[in-house]
């Protein structure tokens, strides 16, 4: 065999894996800057799963959706969605076929890693006052020291009144920080691991520092308590009924000289809400019914009633059922026994400067597309959900011949990587799931880095499936 029919051979053979710039036009790559610039605004009013539903709804109603408990029966081409609480979501158009014979679902979760305020968060210290936080999610402590923080949320009084709070995005806004220790003194500190150098209980946000023009004591935490008495009609015991979160008070952006990267808080696992909510959208009388998830907890187990570890996701579907006038005993089983599923949730990135935890052929690289894992799990798979490959070779398909650009990975190396999704749980329940996400730098950091390409692929990815599957 010659060298010309050994590469024509190679190039029958191989799987040549590419840059997803390189097929792409001007005008394409002008469609992909347009809807970044979508993406972002809608990040920026979107940092906490409270906002992510709230802006979510507005979308999906300016689109004709409608809440499912005011629709007295459903028909094809009807859209609807269901508001869990205010913290997750479940959006649906009702397709052609019964649903019997299978639903196509795409589901995403709107929590991402942060600081919660304590339910007794307020304490002066050296004439400074502060709240106390309690991490949640999985996060390198240290990240969170002196950068600038927004608190985000609501405060619940036994009125039932809700007030929101939102202080530190505003330019006009004051900012939070958490200190951390000057260089100079920190000789014992910088001796320890990473992840003991800054404690949990060391994460306080520092608020205030001016006293009340008064002789007692805790002036500064009395002054602090004066101003939101003021300004929102509070007591301290009001913080006992709140949810206050701390993120970072920073934009989210364009990244690099060349726009085509994305930097911002959140977009684990938010930029697959965005996505699959968008296309979503396009979505008109399908073949079966299409149904989105925007779920919450999933940082944290998934747990809890706006957690997809909850029954509401399955009297979501089984209302539809009513309503449609086809339910029945056991027929909510064969709807999911039947159905398919993309978990929208990110993918680790390969990062050159450590990509020694990656095995370079099986990971995931910004700019080439949508990244799918067949499994995840830790060491010997534990805990995976792990698609079979005929189910994989159905998306594959649709990825194909959609020309859509995709890869295939897994997070990190055996005995080094390890992670979890919502797949699991809609597998359970006899669902051909697959997790289908974005490749993200510097996952689960106050700022995250993803690829203007990937996230316009997830959102062809999305519709696609939805279209075809």
């Amino acid at each position: 065999m010659d060298k010309k029919q050994a590469e024509e051979l190679k190039q029958k053979l191989f799987h040549k894996k590419e840059n997803g710039w390189n097929k792409k036009s001007q005008k394409e790559k002008q469609e992909i800057f347009n809807y970044a610039d979508q993406y972002i605004c809608y990040m920026n009013q979107s940092k906490t799963e409270r906002e992510i539903i709230e802006n979510s709804q507005k979308i999906a109603e300016e689109n004709g959706f409608k809440p499912i408990e005011k629709c007295t029966s459903l028909k094809a081409g009807d859209k609807i969605y269901y508001n869990n609480r205010g913290k997750s979501m479940y959006l649906a158009v009702i397709g052609k076929e019964p649903m019997e014979n299978g639903i196509n679902i795409i589901g995403a979760h709107a929590d991402s890693p942060r600081l919660d305020l304590k339910p007794n968060p307020l304490y002066e210290e050296s004439e400074f006052a502060y709240f106390k936080t309690h991490y949640y999610g999985g996060i390198k402590k240290y990240q969170w020291t002196a950068i600038p923080l927004a608190i985000h949320g609501v405060i619940v009084k036994t009125t039932g009144e809700t007030i929101k709070i939102n202080i530190g995005e505003d330019e006009k806004d004051p900012i939070f920080t958490i200190t951390d220790l000057l260089p100079h003194l920190a000789q014992d500190q910088m001796k320890k691991r990473l992840s003991e150098a800054i404690e949990g209980e060391d994460l306080n946000l520092l608020i205030g520092s001016m006293p009340i023009d008064a002789d007692i004591t805790e002036k500064v935490k009395l002054n602090i308590l004066n101003i939101l008495n003021q300004k929102y009609g509070i007591t301290e015991k009001d913080l006992l009924s709140s949810e206050l979160e701390l993120v970072p008070a920073m934009p989210c952006r364009s990244m690099g000289l060349d726009n085509s990267m994305i930097a911002g808080y959140g977009q684990d696992d938010k930029i697959c809400v965005y996505t699959s909510l968008t296309a979503l959208m396009n979505i008109e009388k399908p073949q079966k019914t299409a149904v989105c998830i925007i779920s919450d907890k999933e940082e944290v187990g998934s747990m809890g009633n706006t957690g997809m570890e909850s029954h509401v996701f399955d009297t979501f579907i089984a209302e539809m059922l009513n309503k449609l006038n086809v339910n029945q005993p056991n027929l909510l089983e064969k709807v999911f026994i039947n159905s398919k599923m993309l978990s929208a949730d990110v993918d680790a990135g390969l990062d050159p400067i450590y990509s020694n935890v990656s095995e370079k052929n099986n990971a995931s690289y910004l700019g080439r597309g949508i990244g799918l894992s067949k499994y995840t799990g830790a060491r010997g798979k534990s805990g995976a959900s792990d698609a079979n490959a005929e189910f994989v070779a159905q998306v594959r398909k649709i990825l194909e011949e959609n020309e859509i650009p995709y890869q295939i990975s897994e997070l990190g190396k055996v005995d080094v990587g390890g992670g979890g999704t919502i797949a699991y749980i809609l597998a359970n329940k006899g669902i051909d799931v697959i997790d289908c996400g974005v490749p993200v730098l510097s996952m689960h950091s106050p700022y995250e880095v993803t690829s203007k390409l990937d996230l316009y692929e997830a959102y062809r990815t999305y519709e696609a499936f939805w279209k075809n599957a």
